[in-house]
């Protein structure tokens, strides 16, 4: 008598769970590659930002004699606006020419700019916005994951006659950088809001010591003093590293991408000092950037 064949048709319970383990574990080694091909691709985002704000500063200077944004500008009769933030100040360079036009006789902040989101502004790692707009601070501004370095672009605070008001600027054309532009932080990451003191990084906000407070909005430092930096990997109001507006932030995991005065782009990690950090950032102090700077 023949024997009939048994077809299992369905795994056993210990099977199936060693599958389970399996897809488990596929899935704890492919998370950390995706998380790291992720943040690769934000922070490339984030570097092609920079370097095309550090062309709209080169081609601002192209455009007005070599000179450089002014932290807080002010056009005559309101033209092209009244007053002038540095971020407004520099749509017609990043091809925001209609944002920008928008201002002509207001203020840079007038006619709904204030609240217009520029995706060049924007970090893709940056999540303390709401959809491009600060949420502390200045809330419900444009929001900015960026901020101009204070000593480049706002220390020289002269009275321009035509125009009847200071105009908080720059000492410095982009030409006669004493430190040399490749050895000068212009541009660096900061987070668009902070759980501290109510502050934002909100983009069209005048920043300037002889108008709205002591720079405590959209600038890397004020004039209290030099900031500390860098800050990466900032989380916006719990973990072991909490945004804060003196610090120049980023959520990168790892570094705070800064734009220098000759357009190049730098990450720079947190284990690089104070003291480096503050070298890099003035302008002026003629001190050669120490290696960790590298």
């Amino acid at each position: 008598m023949s024997r009939v064949a048994k077809h299992r048709s369905a795994f056993t319970l210990i099977e199936l769970l060693v599958v389970i383990a399996i897809i488990a574990i596929l899935i704890g080694l492919l998370l950390p590659a995706v998380q790291k091909v992720r943040e690769a691709a934000t922070r490339m985002s984030c570097s092609n930002n920079l370097k095309q704000l550090g062309i709209g500063i080169h081609g601002f200077a192209s455009t007005y004699q070599d000179k450089v944004p002014a932290m807080l500008d002010r056009g005559p009769s309101g033209v092209p606006a009244y007053w002038m933030p540095f971020w407004y100040s520099m749509l017609p360079h990043i091809e925001q020419d209609n944002i920008f036009k928008k201002g002509q006789g207001t203020d840079g902040w007038g006619n709904n700019i204030a609240t217009t989101v520029v995706k060049t502004y924007l970090c893709p790692s940056d999540s303390t916005h709401a959809n491009g707009l600060t949420t502390t601070g200045a809330s419900g501004w444009g929001a900015s994951s960026y901020a101009p370095n204070y000593y480049m672009f706002g220390t020289a605070n002269p009275y321009d006659s035509s125009k009847g008001v200071n105009i908080c600027g720059s000492k410095y054309k982009i030409g006669n950088i004493p430190d040399g532009s490749s050895n000068t932080v212009g541009i660096t990451e900061r987070v668009a809001s902070f759980p501290a003191y109510g502050w934002s990084n909100a983009s069209f906000y005048p920043m300037s010591a002889s108008y709205w407070g002591w720079n405590s909005q959209g600038s890397v430092y004020g004039p209290w003093g030099l900031g500390y930096g860098p800050q990466p990997g900032c989380t916006p109001s719990s973990g072991s590293v909490i945004c804060h507006p003196y610090y120049s932030s980023s959520q990168h995991t790892a570094v705070v991408l800064v734009l220098c005065m000759d357009g190049s782009v730098k990450g720079v990690a947190s284990n690089v000092n104070n003291t480096t950090w503050q070298y890099a950032c003035q302008p002026d102090d003629g001190q050669p950037l120490p290696a960790n700077w590298q």
